[in-house]
């Protein structure tokens, strides 16, 4: 089982939570892109609960790549209740798929880095891959399908000082390369909508905000990731901007709480924004913020130190804020700062 003592007590803490364990006695959940930090993180909250609550779950990680499998998921191989199939979601699926009661669709290329250099690959996943997907469920005849969308569905806000929800939309183009993202987790929606009112299928949809913790991948791309590899490698910050940028933060833990509320209680066809808006901070606020939690390291901050050859593409937003009211109708809130889960994170590195 898990080793990272960070993680444990993440997982221990997500287990304690009043939740209806016994909806996945018996059952199987299948979790796309298990391989990567949303989706790994998961199947091991789900390893965890079972043993827990004695739940006979059989987990089934879904991955392009056994290498990243290994890599996050290396203590659960030989586990008798965890099933790795190696399968490219965009590609259809075979008919010896084993069957899942659950489905949680979390396989995307998620980090900017790749819009550029494979927007066809990242945008395959979020299209096509969900329609095999969803086809699957149907011959599966399962019980929920959850899929991972994005706050990037929302573009440009129109009022960037209120907090975006469920049906607000602002202005996304659909010919700026970052869109191949974007573009194809509206399409990802609104094929899980269509597919619930044609064939029945029961579909929820989490729209995450920046979520961050223990286990993503130090050169993932994202600017936490460059900061938090910056603390651990006693690196000065060189941001790439003014820093201005505000962005909200959850915490993993949080985040695997949200997910699981949805898979149990989301209404059919219904999307919920999850992240935090009481962890909202400016991109410099942030780096000096992380410089400060470690002083013994002497880590500096300075900002528009711009390298024109690099391949990270920007975002336009400025602020991207949450409203979360509507899954607080379902019994879910944040808990962990933006302070806490940092320090936490960097921890579970040290």
């Amino acid at each position: 089982m898990e080793k990272n003592p960070i993680i444990l007590e993440d997982m221990r803490y997500i287990s304690h939570q009043k939740l209806p364990w016994d909806k996945f006695k018996n059952k199987s959940i299948l979790v796309t892109g298990g391989g990567g930090f949303l989706g790994a993180f998961f199947i091991k909250t789900l390893m965890y609960i079972d043993k827990e609550y004695s739940l006979n779950l059989q987990v089934i990680c879904v991955s392009r790549s056994m290498e990243s499998v290994k890599n996050r998921l290396f203590n659960y191989l030989d586990m008798p209740n965890f099933e790795i199939i190696l399968h490219d979601i965009s590609k259809p699926i075979p008919d010896n798929f084993t069957k899942a009661d659950f489905i949680v669709h979390a396989a995307s290329q998620a980090s900017p880095k790749y819009y550029g250099i494979d927007p066809v690959g990242t945008l395959m996943a979020n299209s096509i891959g969900t329609m095999h997907l969803l086809e699957y469920a149907i011959q599966s005849k399962s019980e929920r399908f959850i899929f991972f969308s994005s706050s990037e569905i929302y573009g440009s806000p129109v009022d960037s000082n209120k907090p975006i929800r469920e049906s607000d939309y602002g202005y996304l183009d659909p010919v700026n390369i970052r869109s191949c993202y974007a573009e194809s987790k509206r399409m990802g929606e609104t094929m899980c909508v269509s597919f619930s009112k044609q064939y029945g299928i029961y579909t929820s949809i989490i729209r995450p905000f920046h979520t961050y913790g223990p286990g993503f991948l130090l050169d993932d791309g994202r600017i936490y990731a460059d900061l938090v590899s910056d603390i651990l490698n006693n690196k000065d910050i060189r941001l790439k901007s003014d820093g201005l940028a505000k962005r909200s933060f959850c915490y993993i833990s949080d985040f695997t709480i949200a997910l699981l509320t949805i898979i149990m209680f989301g209404s059919n066809s219904e999307s919920y924004n999850v992240g935090n808006p009481e962890a909202e901070i400016s991109i410099r606020d942030l780096a000096f913020l992380l410089s400060n939690l470690f002083p013994e390291r002497n880590i500096s901050v300075s900002l528009k130190n711009i390298d024109i050859e690099d391949k990270y593409i920007k975002s336009s937003v400025d602020r991207s804020l949450p409203s979360i009211e509507k899954i607080k109708e379902l019994g879910w809130s944040p808990v962990i700062g933006i302070k806490e889960g940092f320090l936490r994170t960097i921890k579970s590195f040290l």
